[in-house]
């Protein structure tokens, strides 16, 4: 059998499923909470890094609209702990855990996917595309199931993402934190606060777990401090800290500040 009917044949067995899934209503649909992947991609410098930033761009997000993820979110980093300035970070939400494991077949269906991006899909050993890439999967929080595109990204405003990472000792205590967004009401403290939250979701596999991860969006590093000051100074965060239940619940946090890129659809 040729590759290209391999590349095919595999794709529509992977694809039966939400083929099936898709038939039924999209309102419940709409109320799945989405899976969430968070990628992490460590570039080559000079050209190879140009010619990559141009794939994902021209080639890979239509690619990834095309197979059904709505928004591809994509951010350099603008500083963070340990953390090299030569990070791309991907963010891709998809309705199913069945979505997310057969989009690298229904991408390799893809004629046009495949056409426009044989000089990063096909890089030789010997001259690679990238270095490596990270992934993190996560099944968004109940009280934020989907991702949000932020109202700077609609507006057509400048803006920043802060994507903050917290770890917990153990898997109950990981639990309580989410419980403490949830159902305590810190989640709806960001918004009442202004912390603008674009996804909140539980790590299901990747590094540093037991862990949760969420994401904000701020016009600037000014108004990203205003907002921060006014929720740590809100009585609801007094009181909801105080409360015997979530007390040390995170053991650390990583705090990354991401730049959009131009192409980024968050």
């Amino acid at each position: 059998m040729k590759r290209r009917e391999m590349l095919a044949s595999a794709a529509a067995v992977a694809a039966a499923p939400l083929a099936a899934r898709a038939q039924g209503s999209e309102s419940k649909a709409d109320d799945h909470r989405q899976y969430l992947e968070l990628r992490k991609y460590s570039l080559l410098p000079g050209a190879r890094r140009e010619q990559f930033m141009n794939f994902i761009a021209g080639t890979a997000i239509p690619a990834l609209n095309r197979i059904g993820v709505p928004t591809v979110g994509a951010f350099t980093v603008q500083f963070g702990q340990n953390t090299p300035s030569s990070s791309l970070y991907l963010l891709l939400n998809y309705t199913s855990l069945e979505a997310w494991s057969s989009a690298r077949y229904r991408l390799a269906a893809d004629e046009q996917f495949m056409a426009e991006g044989g000089p990063v899909l096909g890089a030789p050993l010997s001259d690679p595309a990238y270095l490596r890439v990270e992934t993190t999967l996560m099944h968004a929080f109940k009280g934020m199931p989907r991702v949000e595109v932020p109202r700077q990204k609609k507006d057509g405003k400048n803006r920043i993402f802060e994507l903050r990472i917290y770890e917990s000792h153990s898997v109950i205590a990981a639990i309580k934190k989410i419980e403490m967004f949830n159902e305590g009401g810190e989640l709806q403290l960001f918004r009442d606060t202004g912390l603008n939250p674009v996804f909140f979701g539980e790590t299901l596999a990747g590094a540093q777990m037991p862990n949760l991860a969420y994401m904000l969006c701020h016009d600037d590093m000014a108004a990203r401090e205003v907002s921060w000051k006014r929720f740590v100074e809100s009585d609801g965060w007094k009181q909801l800290k105080a409360r015997e239940e979530y007390r040390d619940t995170v053991s650390n946090i990583t705090d990354i500040i991401l730049r959009p890129t131009s192409f980024s659809q968050l």
